[in-house]
């Protein structure tokens, strides 16, 4: 029997916010409101959505939306030019997060970009310019110039995966230039940013992996310690994602960066990009395994050294395990671990958890309104048998007794109510049956 042990006078800290998301919920707002999932969106309390790659997506404006290039459309015109600046649907994408209750992370640059000719993932011809743009539409999103908002946007990002590919790569899907050109660009972009703006989050720059090199030379070169340093990891299994945080924590301590925010903002269930164990990946991250996943490695980072998580991809397509990508409204198994850690975020405060089990992850929270329990049972074989798991529950508050409720996310229930029970004791314990890929939110409650 697996054991897990929950001390509820144990506080570790805040509850993260581990439920971000890359994107925003689909919602025009003279729709046919079929199309929407604005209301399962906000039910999952999603705190922050990341705006990479939000020009794919036409619902959102496609290739009008959110890149710098395509904001700014001719790099010779005047920076401080209010009509040298197309923002119309980059606002109304922003319309949509905020109506989702989100607040944005915005990334500036542009999208991957896979194709033969590249078109916006090469090096500006001007660094010093590229970084007035950016300037400009930060005024635009946060100060209301050229007819802008007051949204309050506190991350602001430069670039993503400029180490993707190495330098002599003729295939360069991100970054057109060398890791050199990039540390310029980066450094010149957040000195002036950072000038112009002091309160606000500048970072970046959403590496693709965790390389020790790479980063180094970017420690290197760069003047302006970074708000936050975001970087990418894929996996099958949560220990891989484990130890890149404790890896990238501690490159940035051993520079000497232990204020910048260490944040995840790409990750997801991936075997490998290649051959049938890609096409293996993106059918699970669309299944009860890949939720799973989700609900794993979100109980794992909330107890590791990183400040956030941010899921790729909430925008509809093929790594989308929260919609339907064909009808948006209709909701996947992998929703429920967002809705389900939202109540843990809610209710605010961390409590201590000790895990006597390899595969069985648990996060657990307390606030005014109870205290609650998520966890689940997740192995990448596939053919691993069910288990009896015990959970120990040790100085519950409990004045006049607490009601328990146990709501069950697998292949037949969508964290649906099955199980309730009385306890009028501090310290008892649950035993759940779970099959693999079950997860399971435990509220509770005062009588």
């Amino acid at each position: 029997m697996d054991n897990i042990r929950i001390d509820f006078t144990a506080p570790v800290g805040a509850v993260k916010p581990l439920h971000a998301v890359n994107n925003a919920p689909v919602y025009k707002f003279a729709a046919d409101q079929r199309i929407t999932n604005l209301e399962p969106w906000k039910a999952a309390g999603i705190p922050y959505g990341r705006t990479h790659d939000a020009s794919f997506y036409a619902t959102y404006g496609g290739e009008h939306t959110v890149d710098v290039n395509m904001i700014f459309t001719d790099f010779s015109r005047d920076p401080d030019d209010p009509d040298a600046y197309d923002f119309v649907l980059t606002d109304e994408y922003l319309d949509m997060m905020a109506a989702g209750g989100t607040e944005c992370f915005y990334r500036l640059g542009s999208k991957i970009e896979h194709w033969q000719k590249k078109y916006n993932t090469l090096p500006p011809a001007d660094f010093g310019k590229w970084a007035r743009v950016c300037e400009h539409i930060i005024r635009h999103c946060n100060e209301g110039w050229a007819n802008g908002h007051h949204r309050g946007i506190k991350y602001w990002e430069i670039w993503n995966e400029p180490d993707l590919d190495p330098d002599d790569s003729t295939h360069k899907r991100c970054w057109g230039g060398t890791a050199a050109e990039f540390y310029r660009l980066y450094d010149v972009t957040a000195k002036h940013l950072k000038a112009c703006f002091p309160d606000l989050k500048i970072g970046g720059p959403a590496c693709a992996s965790v390389r020790e090199e790479w980063w180094k030379g970017f420690f290197a070169n760069v003047s302006t310690q970074p708000d936050f340093f975001s970087w990418h990891v894929y996996s099958a299994t949560v220990e891989k994602i484990r130890d890149k945080i404790h890896m990238a924590r501690k490159l940035l301590d051993d520079n000497g960066w232990q204020s910048t925010e260490s944040i995840l903002n790409e990750w997801n269930y991936v075997r490998s990009f290649r051959g049938e164990d890609w096409y293996y990946s993106l059918k699970q991250e669309k299944s009860l395994k890949g939720a799973a996943f989700i609900v794993a490695t979100m109980c794992m980072a909330q107890y590791e050294p990183l400040d956030m998580l941010m899921y790729y991809d909430a925008r509809p397509g093929g790594m989308n395990g929260m919609f339907c990508t064909d009808r948006v409204c209709e909701i996947l198994k992998g929703y429920w671990p967002f809705y389900m850690f939202n109540h843990l975020y809610r209710l605010g405060e961390a409590v201590a958890v000790e895990r006597g089990s390899a595969d069985v992850w648990a996060a657990a929270a307390r606030g005014a309104d109870g205290q609650a329990v998520m966890l689940s049972y997740f192995n990448d074989d596939d053919a691993s048998p069910a288990k009896e798991v015990r959970v120990e529950l040790v100085n519950v508050a409990n004045p006049n007794g607490v009601r328990v409720e146990y709501y069950l996310l697998d292949e037949t229930h969508d964290c649906k109510l099955v199980r309730e029970e009385i306890f009028t004791a501090e310290h008892f314990a649950a035993y759940l049956t779970m099959t693999l890929n079950s997860s399971y939110l435990i509220k509770i409650t005062a009588l």
